[in-house]
């Protein structure tokens, strides 16, 4: 898992003035509105006696610990502790982290690291929801998997044959043509290709006329860091475009948050079937995913054998690998082995870089990061070693002829 990124991590109208809590990338946090309705997100862990701020309470745009009382600013600065004599000073180590936040296309996303604000990667701009005309429908699906599998599995464009057999693939012509990787920017990259679906069932099907109608469809895959995809289906009679947010609960836990925007059947009467056919698909891909060995994404691009037709998911893979390099992920192994349950870590915010007098200021540890989300192991490429990657080439169809077995 990594920090440093802009992480969707709860739907919009979930967050109320109620404080609540969500565990995302191992850490416990709490989210909640100030009086302006603006999300406010901070480390649940008082720095008193580590309870949890969201079994507290707002007062004005600060939360209160409900163990001894002590209230916190937005940017998580204690600015009362009830058991101090009046005129008593408060220290400056009395703070928790807090990390910028913002309210954006149907989630709440928040900058997870401590990157000055010119230094950090930038939130994705995400098409299709400045768009009244389309109807929107969300939900969650919770599976026990790597965030980074989940996302894959997203982006996957040959599997759908055969997982989804029974659905919309066609198992009768499961050849992927080879296609472009398109790099949006550094953090993000799309590919399309044309589909041969099987004929449609249920509510659909009454869309077709004949079978004469059953031609290739168009069928747009898109990733972003660290963990934002959308699939998009062009339909005979119209578009649907399923954005997920793949919370990385922990290295065994995923919550995919996802919204589907539709430019046909647009009335509420429709949303459950939408919902069902939605719910229908993660359903035949959790098993797959959940077998898949080792649990986490490898970080050596040759630890797996890759074809063409997986060239979206390497593009992701050599992105997330590149700032793996960089330090910024997170050591799980490490955690588990040296502070499990009798030391809390927490990640970094921005003040810890931004404010220099709080430098000493900060009593919870930072989580440890390495160059590389995997457990440690003497026999695993490390970073540095020259035969851990491969190298990028200029293939014109956007694939690296290094790393894919069926190139000549």
């Amino acid at each position: 898992m990594i920090k440093n990124f802009w992480y969707a991590i709860e739907f919009s109208e979930k967050v109320t003035r109620e404080p609540m809590r969500l565990t995302i990338l191992g850490q416990e946090l709490v989210l909640y509105r100030d009086t302006q309705n603006n999300p406010v997100v901070m480390s649940d862990l008082c720095v008193h006696r580590g309870g949890a701020l969201s079994d507290g309470f707002t007062e004005g745009d600060c939360i209160r610990c409900p163990y001894h009382g002590w209230k916190y600013e937005p940017n998580g600065a204690c600015i009362e502790i009830p058991a101090n004599p009046p005129g008593r000073s408060i220290p400056k180590k009395a703070r928790v982290d807090a990390y910028p936040s913002v309210d954006r296309y149907g989630w709440i996303w928040a900058f997870l690291g401590d990157l000055p604000e010119a230094e950090r990667p930038p939130m994705p701009e995400l098409p299709h929801f400045d768009n009244p005309d389309l109807r929107r429908t969300t939900g969650i699906y919770e599976w026990d998997v790597h965030y980074a599998r989940a996302l894959e599995n997203g982006i996957d464009f040959s599997h759908g044959a055969w997982v989804h057999g029974g659905s919309f693939g066609n198992r009768d012509e499961p050849e992927i043509e080879d296609y472009n990787v398109e790099y949006i920017n550094d953090l993000s990259a799309r590919a399309t290709i044309d589909f041969m679906p099987n004929r449609a069932k249920g509510l659909w099907s009454r869309l077709y006329k004949s079978d004469k109608e059953r031609a290739p469809i168009k069928v747009t895959n898109t990733w972003w860091m660290p963990n934002v995809t959308l699939l998009e289906v062009q339909l005979p009679f119209g578009f649907q475009r399923l954005f997920n947010a793949h919370v990385p609960v922990n290295e065994n836990k995923t919550i995919t948050k996802w919204q589907l925007l539709r430019d046909f059947f647009k009335g509420k009467w429709a949303d459950r079937d939408a919902e069902r056919r939605v719910i229908k698909i993660f359903n035949e891909d959790r098993p797959m995913v959940m077998a898949q060995r080792p649990e986490l994404l490898p970080y050596d691009l040759a630890a797996e054998l890759h074809v063409r037709s997986d060239a979206i998911q390497v593009a992701f893979r050599k992105t997330r690998n590149k700032y793996l390099d960089m330090g910024w992920g997170i050591d799980m192994h490490r955690i588990r082995a040296e502070y499990a349950n009798y030391q809390a870590v927490v990640i970094p915010s921005p003040a810890r870089r931004e404010v220099p007098e709080l430098a000493n200021a900060w009593i919870m540890k930072e989580v440890p990061v390495k160059g590389q989300d995997e457990p440690d192991d003497s026999k695993l490429r490390r970073p540095g070693d020259p035969r851990r990657s491969a190298k990028r080439s200029t293939s014109t169809n956007g694939a690296d002829s290094d790393v894919y077995e069926d190139f000549n």
